[in-house]
């Protein structure tokens, strides 16, 4: 029985470790302003909004598949495709809504993780913990070398499992959860289409396609995986993405099971920030609840930061031809770990300017929904060229899902400017 036990850690280990940039990706997706978002549906509408999991898993599976495609297969990330096949104004619009927006994002991820440390030691002030969290993470991108930030990355994904206790821990209607579920109800209140539209946003980001196409495209470049993109490589890459964002949509499903179960059953429904839903999960579910919450989001925070600023970085040194990216070392990359310093002290900033944690997820999401369908569109475009793609082009299925993707993400950008501009 010992050798068996054993047998299976050794067998579990072995696979947590094939798993590569698809894990880290789908899991970054879960940051501190997602885990926000996750919360204000669950305290707000309790189960109802549980089945926009299964509607995403799906689609963000598609599109990141086709990202890490284009990397395996050009050994270049996105921007760096884009600027060899595309017009460089067409890069310069990129940047020009990417850079507000993930510098926006990073921002609201240290301001979540400081306002939840404080939380957990109250004497010492949020701000210390921002600026605490901002240099570790400076640190820690700039001096470690590529490999040892992915292990490191890879095994921060485990905090997230924290969100898939809590449940356990407090009462929950297994027959309401499975009902809203598979058989959604949706009011068409102004209300709940836009916390519809934040879901979609926080989990098919723009940034996300970036990142996954770049670390494939330096696994390649670093030897981690063979030249020659063969049959076998595809598959373990399309295993790769895929449990990478079933996880993501697995602790999506339990943050909003979470939060629905305590928070909007109790009547707290209105939850602006990451921190009020950790603060009222306390007297509600308990001190382990409220621990394992709180340590998820700082944990997420180390995750989600580095690669956002590394997206941005690989946005800007492709963007304008700089060489270098997280496999250099300072003095060859200059200008690829300026802009990571940038992005996390520029960050940081955003903090001490006095703006509302809301406001700054409400202008991300309205850049990220901009630019979203435009990318999506341009990802399918470039999957379906063979000048660029070889015989690795999309199948039907990945078509029509990319396809549907566009739709939704369209439909919902159009809605959130309405909602957020007109209505």
């Amino acid at each position: 029985m010992r050798k068996k036990t054993g047998t299976f850690f050794q067998k579990t280990i072995k696979a947590f470790k094939v798993l590569g940039p698809g894990l880290i990706t789908g899991a970054s997706d879960d940051d501190p302003s997602g885990i926000a978002t996750y919360s204000q549906a669950g305290a707000g509408f309790g189960y109802a909004t549980l089945w926009t999991a299964l509607l995403t898993f799906p689609l963000m599976a598609a599109v990141q598949e086709m990202c890490a495609r284009i990397g395996m297969v050009t050994s270049k990330g996105l921007t760096g495709t884009l600027r060899e096949y595309y017009p460089r104004s067409f890069l310069y619009f990129l940047l020009l809504f990417s850079f507000p927006a993930i510098l926006l994002n990073i921002g609201a991820d240290i301001a979540g993780m400081g306002a939840v440390a404080n939380l957990l030691f109250p004497s010492i002030n949020s701000q210390i913990f921002c600026v605490l969290f901002t240099a570790i993470l400076l640190v820690c991108i700039v001096y470690l070398p590529y490999q040892k930030i992915t292990a490191i990355l890879r095994y921060l994904c485990l905090t997230l499992l924290m969100y898939l206790v809590v449940p356990f821990i407090v009462h929950v209607d297994w027959r309401e959860v499975f009902r809203n579920t598979f058989m959604p109800h949706i009011t068409f209140t102004k209300d709940s289409l836009n916390i519809l539209v934040a879901i979609l946003g926080t989990t098919i980001s723009p940034y996300l396609f970036f990142w996954q196409a770049t670390m494939e495209a330096e696994d390649m470049k670093k030897g981690v995986k063979p030249v020659m993109v063969n049959k076998r490589l595809i598959i373990n890459m399309q295993k790769d993405v895929s449990f990478g964002m079933f996880f993501s949509n697995v602790v999506m499903f339990f943050i909003i099971l979470t939060t629905g179960a305590v928070l909007f059953k109790n009547g707290f429904h209105q939850i602006d920030t990451v921190e009020q839903a950790a603060a009222a999960l306390k007297p509600l579910a308990g001190n382990l609840s409220y621990l394992l919450f709180a340590l998820g989001v700082i944990g997420t925070g180390f995750l989600a930061i580095p690669v956002l600023c590394g997206s941005l970085s690989y946005i800007f040194s492709e963007t304008f031809g700089w060489k270098g990216g997280l496999n250099d070392k300072l003095h060859e990359a200059k200008g690829f770990y300026t802009i990571v310093s940038i992005s996390l002290i520029l960050g940081l900033l955003i903090n001490s300017l006095g703006i509302s944690p809301i406001k700054v997820l409400v202008y991300t999401a309205v850049l990220y929904g901009l630019t979203a369908p435009v990318l999506i569109a341009v990802i399918m475009h470039i999957c379906n060229n063979k000048k660029i793609m070889g015989h690795r082009t999309n199948k039907p299925i990945s078509n029509i899902l990319g396809f549907l993707t566009l739709i939704l993400m369209t439909a919902a950008a159009v809605l959130l400017l309405y909602l957020q501009f007109v209505a």
